[in-house]
């Protein structure tokens, strides 16, 4: 048979066939749940948009202008001109990207650099980085290298889901303490203890996401020092924003030559992208390098990432440029929590530019950010199992992009949809 014959025999045929299918069993079960998931509210769609990253944002299908309120572009560098321009001078410059991990032939010098800067921009000495594709895999990544079965780790009960997952993936026992709980902490640390367990590692959200609320890490380092623990801080809504200078929950609560280590994110306040990193004690992080799995199997950082990065750091870090926007951010933040709180509204949190609207019935809070949209306002309801059960809720994310205007129309709308479907 011609070769050419032979080639279009077999393209008929793949075409002729049937997908692959599902065994019955499973199929049933994945519908019954979507099916669930459906008519209690939670099933999760996706709206797509049109333009940038920015406080006005364009959405198929809906108005050509919405206010972005679900964003966390806490400090508006998403579609920065200064981040988006070294963004492309180090694709042009460097590359699209490695086509390797970094041990390979993956490291090139602006890796490296950027790796320095964050450690700088920590404090530098006796500090070293490494850098991971999300925050996520720096979570995914620490306690397997880290901890062995004969270790614990006491994590937060409501830590993010990364951490979680990282957790199951190390060897050492298990411990929760209640959110924020100093005394539950230590109570937890001392049954590690008594379990024979030789290191203890303490790992906790500088800020849990859902509530806004800042993790108390004075209090915190005060047990873990007690006890001679190590203490991970996932600091992904706080890096760049929280603290006097942007550095963060540790500097927030002036503890953060206490931490051992921070997983954080660029994903976030520093330029929007992806990235993420552990910055911390020289000698965990050279075992980091050494065994860190998702560091050790993933693609280094594109050089787009990497500019990006690097020019919104620049911006954090230099007080002229930082400081309007964290005045602006936080006179945004206040402004809407004090306009919420005098129309009615149940807020969460506390000294965050995340602010929960807390509604409870995932149907509402569905029907309520629909709602928001028809009014120009995007936002998002959440629901189990992103938050607890009957703790369904709106997550409103302040930006230092917002300007006044923008967060009075979402406040009301907040109180015109609110009177609609009962809520105030």
């Amino acid at each position: 048979m011609p070769r050419l014959a032979g080639r279009r025999l077999l393209a008929t045929t793949a075409a002729a066939r049937k997908p692959a299918q599902l065994p019955a069993a499973l199929e049933e079960r994945i519908s019954t749940a979507l099916d669930g998931m459906r008519a209690a509210g939670t099933f999760k769609t996706e709206r797509v948009i049109t333009t940038p990253q920015s406080a006005s944002i364009g959405v198929q299908g809906g108005a050509a202008s919405v206010v972005n309120f679900c964003a966390n572009n806490y400090l508006g560098l998403a579609d920065n001109a200064q981040v988006v321009q070294r963004a492309g001078e180090y694709l042009r410059e460097w590359g699209n990207g490695l086509s390797s991990v970094r041990f390979i032939c993956g490291t090139q010098s602006i890796h490296k650099q950027l790796e320095d800067q964050i450690s700088a921009f920590y404090g530098g000495s006796a500090r070293d980085t490494i850098l991971y594709a999300s925050c996520f895999d720096a979570n995914a990544g620490i306690f397997e290298s880290l901890l062995t079965e004969h270790d614990a780790v006491i994590s937060d009960a409501l830590n993010h889901a990364s951490i979680i997952d990282g957790v199951r993936l190390s060897k050492a026992k298990r411990f929760r303490y209640a959110n924020g709980n100093a005394q539950d902490l230590d109570r937890q640390l001392t049954a590690a203890h008594e379990a024979g367990c030789r290191v203890k590692l303490v790992v906790t959200d500088g800020v849990f996401s859902m509530d806004g609320a800042i993790a108390p890490l004075r209090d915190v380092c005060d047990v873990v020092e007690q006890h001679g623990a190590v203490l991970v801080v996932d600091d992904a809504h706080a890096t760049g924003f929280l603290g006097p200078t942007g550095r963060g929950s540790g500097e927030y609560w002036g503890v953060a030559d206490r931490v051992h280590l921070v997983n954080s994110t660029l994903g976030k306040a520093l330029g929007g992208a992806s990235g993420g990193y552990t910055t911390g004690n020289q000698l965990l992080v050279s075992m980091l390098r050494n065994t860190s799995r998702p560091y050790l199997f993933s693609n280094t950082l594109a050089p787009s990432v990497v500019g990006a990065a690097a020019a919104a750091l620049d911006i954090v870090d230099n007080a002229a440029t930082r400081t309007p926007l964290l005045d602006q951010l936080w006179a945004n933040a206040a402004r809407f929590r004090a306009r919420m709180t005098d129309a009615g509204f149940k807020l969460a949190g506390k000294d965050h530019a995340i602010i929960p609207v807390m509604l409870g019935d995932a149907r509402v809070a569905s029907k309520m950010a629909e709602r928001m949209l028809a009014h120009g306002i995007y936002v998002i309801g959440f629901s189990y199992p992103v938050v607890p059960k009957d703790q369904a809720r709106i997550r409103v994310q302040l930006s230092a992009a917002h300007s006044t205007e923008q967060v009075d129309a979402a406040v009301d709308a907040f109180v015109s949809v609110g009177r609609e479907l009962g809520v105030i």
